[in-house]
């Protein structure tokens, strides 16, 4: 299986232009997501590579304008779930019934909920390739997202969309891992292609402490930055249990916390009982264009996740503003460190190995790559133009 997973994938197809059915989520940044900024990334990437993408989705916009690709809005967000399902299948069988567009090469659906209503209006004879962000039934079961996310009935939708699939891509040899256990899915079916970042977007383009005062951050303190989504699974009452123990060797620590959540007040009333008050700062939600300040303005960004992280987006967007990043042993994370700065891995996931890693990297006790170094492993590794071409070699694989 890791052969097959791991194999080396051109990094520019020969191949003429493709027509390539995408169905997403969202449309980032309005729906701001992991999921979401892949399929928008992806999608235009290719379609700048001279491909036709035809995008399906919820809630996308209503016209194209500077995009190069056509929308096609399955649905509202904000009606039920049987009235979103009922109209994504209506929907697509309209756009089907348009002569004008062309017979797609290939198929890439990423979220099996909105998959299922028009799995079987799909052309028998083109191949589907699903990326696989994650266990949807498992990250929602392990978030308690409420009486919709119950835990058999996700999994059975994943597992009836999964079976029309003929081929996956995952972003690590991790959730390749789970997709070939939890799923049955064959290991030759599974190819491993990490995320991308957008190296426009994310550079280093200020001075750390041009950085913090655009966002109104201290110039001085040892500054730590984590954007997370504020539930269980990211970790971050173990965080703030490693800032307290790292407080007594470091009194003027500070780590801001990008992101929102239902664990917003409980996290808050930790920092309380911690005696966090000067350390810790909750931002919010983080505007797109403040995120590449935010990473640049740290000396180190942390993923202290627990489970379930199929990739760490957000480690190599902090590696492209040339931020080193620490994160746990948790998933794909892992993958991304190990070739570059495995020193930056803590040895558990529990808060006394992230404060003891947290604190030797702040000291200098462990090697810390360069901002360059760090700026040339995303973009040598993870640039879009390269990670879109080894996606659409998947795509259209015997196709």
């Amino acid at each position: 299986m890791k052969e097959n997973m791991t194999q080396t994938l051109s990094a520019k197809s020969s191949q003429a232009p493709a027509s390539i059915l995408c169905l997403g989520l969202g449309w980032f940044p309005k729906t701001p997501g992991g999921l979401e900024r892949y399929v928008y990334e992806l999608t235009q990437t290719l379609a700048a590579n001279q491909d036709h993408v035809d995008l399906c989705g919820v809630g996308l916009p209503e016209e194209e304008g500077d995009f190069p690709i056509k929308f096609i809005n399955l649905t509202s967000p904000t009606i039920s779930l049987p009235k979103r399902l009922w109209n994504s299948r209506n929907n697509f069988k309209n756009y089907l019934k348009n002569k004008d567009i062309p017979k797609p090469d290939a198929i890439n659906l990423h979220f099996a909920l909105y998959s299922l209503p028009i799995l079987d209006l799909l052309p028998k004879d083109v191949p589907i390739t699903f990326n696989f962000h994650g266990p949807w039934a498992s990250e929602s079961q392990q978030e308690s997202v409420g009486q919709l996310a119950a835990f058999h009935v996700q999994q059975m939708i994943e597992k009836k969309v999964y079976s029309r699939c003929d081929r996956f891509i995952v972003l690590s040899e991790a959730f390749g891992q789970i997709l070939h256990q939890q799923y049955g899915i064959a290991a030759e079916k599974i190819n491993v292609i990490p995320g991308g970042v957008d190296i426009n977007h994310f550079q280093p383009n200020l001075t750390r402490q041009e950085a913090r005062s655009k966002l109104g951050w201290h110039l001085h303190r040892p500054t730590i930055f984590t954007s997370r989504r504020l539930v269980n699974r990211m970790g971050l009452d173990k965080l703030l249990t490693a800032i307290s123990l790292i407080k007594q060797q470091i009194p003027d620590i500070w780590l801001a916390i990008g992101g929102r959540g239902p664990l917003r007040e409980t996290l808050q009333n930790q920092v309380k009982e911690l005696g966090l008050k000067d350390n810790v700062k909750f931002l919010g939600f983080l505007p797109e264009v403040d995120l590449p300040i935010a990473y640049q303005g740290a000396d180190l960004t942390i993923m202290p996740s627990q489970s379930l992280e199929g990739f760490g987006l957000a480690m190599i967007e902090s590696l492209a503003c040339g931020t080193p990043t620490l994160c746990t042993p948790v998933g794909g994370m892992p993958e991304i460190l190990k070739p570059f700065a495995p020193d930056l891995i803590t040895s558990s996931c529990e808060a006394q190995a992230i404060a003891s890693s947290l604190e030797m990297a702040i000291l200098g006790k462990i090697p810390m790559p360069s901002r360059n170094e760090c700026r040339d492993y995303a973009v040598n590794n993870y640039n879009w133009d390269k990670i879109s071409q080894q996606v659409r070699q998947v795509l259209l694989k015997g196709s």
